[in-house]
């Protein structure tokens, strides 16, 4: 689930273990007999420096134990600066990173690579939650009901094992700008329905990448209503190879900004202009060119056999038969 997954990262962050948390390495800075000048958090008032008690440590020798990459206490490899950040708070109010407190600090949460496959409803416990990042896991249903309503900013799930959006636009956090679906298992028609204003009102970028959606008219008949909408990214679905793909989602969504992260520019909005109103050059059919670099281990072709005039021996020729299978 995704709160084991948080909490073994939690653990790997060491944040109650030197030089972070509480200890012998600074437990007269938080002894709760001491006055409120010695439970300074920062630097001492010019003229008025105190002695480091014999065996601790300052906070900032603490955190330059952190932050020194050749320390034995630097971050572990494929961390966030969010991770430096709970780090250095561990440091300097240990206490604020204590059991459930812990929960108040994410805005941000990136768990990625895990073997994640639940959602649980340990993840409202975040309650300042805007950003939820559960790329390349397992996860193949979402459940809505446990996503902290205070996501806005985004919810991606790249590489999962999503093939249906039921669940997620049960209750979908009405704020989000960004929805990551793609390399999933997501296809058209029965997918469409759920990618409109009605489940995503403040839709500002959309990843539907590498999927399986096939209805181009269908599809867009949805995300014109998403009025919002300045990104979106399809390549990698069948619908990307029909020969007027690019041309009719420009012109059937004017507000679009980036589409397959390109850019639309005026000229190619005038190009395009009118391909909406002219369903009809959306045929059933796809093109595909394919270009070989080289070939080894076969004569070429072109090359002729160079026989005397008069010569009666054989001539070899040779044919090939190249085959893609799709």
């Amino acid at each position: 689930s995704v709160s084991a997954a948080f909490w073994e990262h939690l653990r790997r962050l060491c944040l109650q273990d030197f030089p972070c948390g509480l200890g012998s390495w600074n437990k007269s800075r938080f002894d709760a007999h001491r006055s409120p000048r010695r439970g300074w958090l920062g630097p001492d008032p010019p003229g008025q420096e105190e002695t480091m008690p014999l065996g601790e440590e300052s906070p900032e020798a603490l955190i330059e134990l952190l932050r020194d990459r050749h320390s034995p206490w630097a971050l572990p490899p494929g961390c966030s600066p969010q991770d430096q950040h709970l780090r250095e708070m561990a440091v300097l109010a240990p206490k604020l990173v204590r059991g459930s407190k812990v929960f108040q600090l994410f805005r941000s949460l990136r768990i990625i690579d895990k073997g994640v496959e639940e959602i649980d409803e340990g993840l409202l416990q975040l309650h300042q939650l805007e950003e939820l990042i559960l790329s390349t896991n397992q996860i193949s249903r979402i459940n809505s009901a446990n996503l902290p309503r205070t996501l806005k900013q985004v919810l991606e799930l790249c590489c999962n094992a999503v093939a249906d959006l039921q669940d997620l636009c049960a209750h979908p956090p009405p704020e989000l700008q960004h929805l990551g679906l793609g390399y999933n298992r997501l296809c058209s028609p029965s997918q469409d329905k759920y990618l409109t204003a009605a489940f995503w009102p403040n839709l500002v970028s959309l990843d539907l990448s590498f999927n399986n959606f096939m209805d181009l008219l269908g599809l867009v008949s949805q995300l014109s209503s998403l009025q919002k909408l300045r990104v979106l990214v399809l390549q990698g679905n069948p619908l990307a190879l029909i020969p007027t793909y690019r041309g009719f989602l420009v012109d059937s969504l004017p507000k679009l900004s980036v589409l397959d992260d390109i850019h639309i520019g005026p000229d190619e909005r005038h190009q395009f202009h009118g391909l909406a109103r002219q369903p009809e050059q959306i045929r059933n059919e796809a093109r595909v060119v394919v270009s070989i670099g080289e070939i080894k281990g076969v004569p070429h072709p072109s090359i002729q056999q160079q026989l005397e005039v008069g010569s009666k021996a054989p001539v070899v020729t040779y044919s090939y038969c190249v085959t893609y299978e799709f």
